[in-house]
């Protein structure tokens, strides 16, 4: 227990270092001189623990907001799952950006894509409860890509817009178009449940 605490500790002072230099520097011109010297540790240290500056960027972002969201209840706070991510880019626009400015739309993507298709597949089951209809599994599974890609490129658009004031309108119409679409397909190709 004590070694991981310690390891964590240490992840958090490399993450620290990188988002101080973030904001001074870009990204692709980070090196990792740079931040083992503002956090006072060793290159070997650093590569214990990431394999390279990539791997630190999305340890901040699964550290600071995909394992926060693994805390909601998927199947009813998506909505609230998605107001947090949206908070988290608000409130770390520099590091986002640059990220994105940095190692692109589809890398970014890649970021999110795990933990949204889980929220998918989440509201994809309330649907079919709510019916009493289930899909096949292969359809199930082409409509949780489907729905992800696209919640995933909405999210990461809206990061490139930085449009804050319009985040509750994509929040509702996210919700609207996922919960209201599934109900329709459950409805017309589920076979009901016996």
């Amino acid at each position: 227990m004590k070694y991981e605490v310690t390891s964590y500790n240490t992840k958090k002072m490399l993450a620290e270092s990188l988002k101080k230099i973030m904001r001074k520097k870009v990204f692709s011109k980070i090196t990792i001189s740079e931040i083992i010297q503002d956090c006072g540790v060793n290159r070997k240290t650093f590569y214990y623990h990431f394999e390279d500056i990539y791997a630190l960027l999305k340890w901040i972002f699964e550290d600071e907001a995909i394992e926060v969201v693994k805390h909601f209840d998927l199947a009813v706070e998506y909505e609230e799952a998605i107001l947090f991510i949206m908070d988290y880019v608000e409130q770390n626009d520099y590091l986002i950006n640059c990220a994105y400015d940095s190692i692109g739309r589809d890398e970014l993507k890649r970021f999110f894509y795990i933990d949204f298709s889980e929220m998918v597949f989440c509201i994809m089951h309330i649907v079919e409860n709510e019916t009493g209809k289930v899909l096949d599994g292969e359809y199930k599974n082409f409509l949780c890509d489907f729905y992800t890609e696209a919640l995933v490129g909405i999210l990461v658009e809206w990061i490139k817009k930085h449009e804050a004031d319009k985040r509750m309108q994509v929040i509702e119409y996210i919700s609207v178009t996922i919960k209201s679409s599934l109900i329709a397909i459950v409805n017309t190709y589920g076979a009901k449940v016996e």
